[in-house]
C-alpha cells in the first residue's frame, strides 16, 4: 500500500503518510487512493479542490462549513510548512471543544483528513506556503462559517501572538457564540 494512516487522539481524524519514492530524477508519491482511502473508513466523494498561497505569519481560520454543506477535507502542503489546527466542533461528543495541531510541509509531504464535523485553521511557519486540500462539498456562501482563531474557551496554543488574518477571521465568534448544527 502507498500510504500509512494513523488515527491521531481524535479517532476520525486520520494522518495518512503517503511512501514517497525518491530517486536522482526527484521524487513520485501517490496523494489520493479511493481504494486505499476506503479501507480504511475514508469514503467520501471528493467534489472540489482548493489551492492557496500564503505569506509568513498568515493564519487562515477557523473555518467550517454548516449542515448540510458540511466539508470533510483532505490537506497538504506542497510548499513551506504549516501549522496545522482543527478543532471538533460536534457537541453530543465526547471530544468536543478539544484540538489537535501538527506540521505539514513539503520535506514530510504528510496528508491530514478531518471530516465534518471540526473547524479548521492553519498558520504559515516558512517565508510561503502552498496548500491544497480536497473537499467533501463545494463551497457555500451560505453555510461558511467560523470561529476567532484565539477563543479562550478552545485555548489553540498558536506559535504566534500576532497573526495576519483576513477581515473576514478577525471578526468571527467564539465557539458557544457560534452558528454551529453539529
Amino acid at each position: 500500500m502507498p500510504f500509512d494512516f494513523e488515527k491521531l487522539s481524535i479517532p476520525e481524524v486520520i494522518l495518512i503518510k503517503p511512501k514517497v519514492f525518491v530517486d536522482e530524477r526527484g521524487f513520485f508519491m501517490e496523494t489520493y487512493k479511493y481504494l486505499d482511502f476506503a479501507k480504511i473508513g475514508i469514503r467520501e466523494n471528493f467534489v472540489q479542490d482548493n489551492y492557496s498561497k500564503s505569506a509568513r505569519n498568515v493564519l487562515r481560520g477557523l473555518h467550517y462549513q454548516k449542515i448540510p454543506k458540511a466539508q470533510g477535507k483532505l490537506i497538504q502542503c506542497l510548499k513551506g510548512k504549516i501549522y496545522d489546527v482543527f478543532v471538533d466542533i460536534r457537541k453530543e461528543v465526547s471530544t468536543y471543544k478539544q484540538w489537535i495541531s501538527m506540521e505539514l510541509s513539503e520535506e514530510n509531504c504528510h496528508i491530514l483528513y478531518i471530516p465534518p464535523g471540526f473547524a479548521h485553521g492553519f498558520l504559515v511557519l516558512s517565508d510561503t506556503a502552498e496548500v491544497t486540500y480536497k473537499c467533501t462539498e463545494e463551497y457555500s456562501f451560505e453555510d461558511e462559517r467560523g470561529i476567532i482563531w484565539n477563543d479562550p474557551d478552545i485555548g489553540i496554543n498558536w506559535p504566534i501572538k500576532n497573526p495576519i488574518l483576513s477581515e473576514k477571521d478577525k471578526v468571527y465568534p467564539r465557539l458557544k457564540d457560534a452558528d454551529n448544527n453539529f
